[in-house]
């Protein structure tokens, strides 16, 4: 039996990206989907996944800065399988701008989707999974913020720092229903967003801006989407029956190093 057979797990930015990979993989390990995306593009990747592993999906056009967008589209995974076991809170935004030119906008452009998107997600689930007595939460947060930063993020840092709280306090208030709550703290990945943020680091050569990224990485390149993908498996099945609240860190070892220029290799 696959890891997530039976189960059926709601995923938001499901349409590219991480998204796609998280998506991917649970479709791989017999999972039915409700993959939902402000991009209509999401039913496209969802057919892929219907052909490629024959798995049952519906997908929802939705904005996560939308509560009642949400209660919505879970409305529509209860009516179609009946119960949400997993959530995946996925969908994020990430703008580069000095601290001094961030306009109030795009400060809440980041509030809006990082942190009320999560919130609003989990509103939106939690009352089904109470329903069915269990259920698991994994977010999407950052080693940006909690651990690290780079200069230009401070929207996107101090959200993603915002979700690790969120997630310790649901973890704590609802583990003695069943529910699980965990976040993934990701470094760099291959995605559509890191790509973006390339640009606006390096208009003249994105390239050179991702490539300059692996060299800080001991592993000396960036995430598969599919690997975020594995660890979300993980922590949405029952393999991780007894992880909640934890703070699950997938950097390629980037965090690690105190320096790149001393020591022995």
């Amino acid at each position: 039996m696959k890891k997530l057979e039976g189960k059926v797990a709601l995923i938001t930015g499901a349409a590219v990206g991480l998204g796609e990979g998280i998506s991917t993989v649970y479709a791989n390990y017999g999972a039915k989907l409700i993959m939902v995306d402000l991009d209509p593009n999401v039913e496209k990747t969802a057919e892929r996944l219907r052909k490629e592993y024959n798995a049952e999906i519906i997908t929802v056009v939705a904005n996560v800065a939308h509560k009642e967008e949400m209660i919505a589209a879970v409305k529509k995974g209860i009516e179609a399988f009946g119960e949400i076991n997993v959530a995946c809170c996925n969908a994020g935004v990430c703008r580069l701008a000095p601290f001094e030119e961030f306009t109030d906008e795009m400060r809440d452009f980041h509030i809006d989707v990082n942190i009320k998107g999560v919130w609003n997600t989990c509103q939106a689930v939690i009352p089904e999974m109470l329903k069915e007595g269990k259920g698991s939460i994994v977010i999407a947060s950052s080693v940006t913020g909690d651990i690290v930063a780079d200069a230009g993020e401070a929207a996107y840092a101090m959200t993603k720092a915002a979700l690790v709280g969120l997630t310790k306090c649901l973890a704590v208030e609802y583990a003695n229903r069943n529910i699980r709550v965990n976040c993934s703290q990701l470094g760099y990945a291959r995605t559509p967003m890191v790509e973006k943020m390339a640009v606006e680091s390096n208009p003249e050569d994105p390239e050179s801006a991702i490539q300059s990224i692996a060299v800080g990485v001991p592993m000396k390149r960036l995430a598969k989407p599919t690997e975020v993908g594995e660890l979300f498996a993980f922590l949405g099945s029952d393999e991780s029956s007894y992880l909640t609240g934890s703070q699950v860190v997938i950097d390629g070892g980037s965090t690690l190093p105190e320096t790149m220029s001393i020591g022995t290799n």
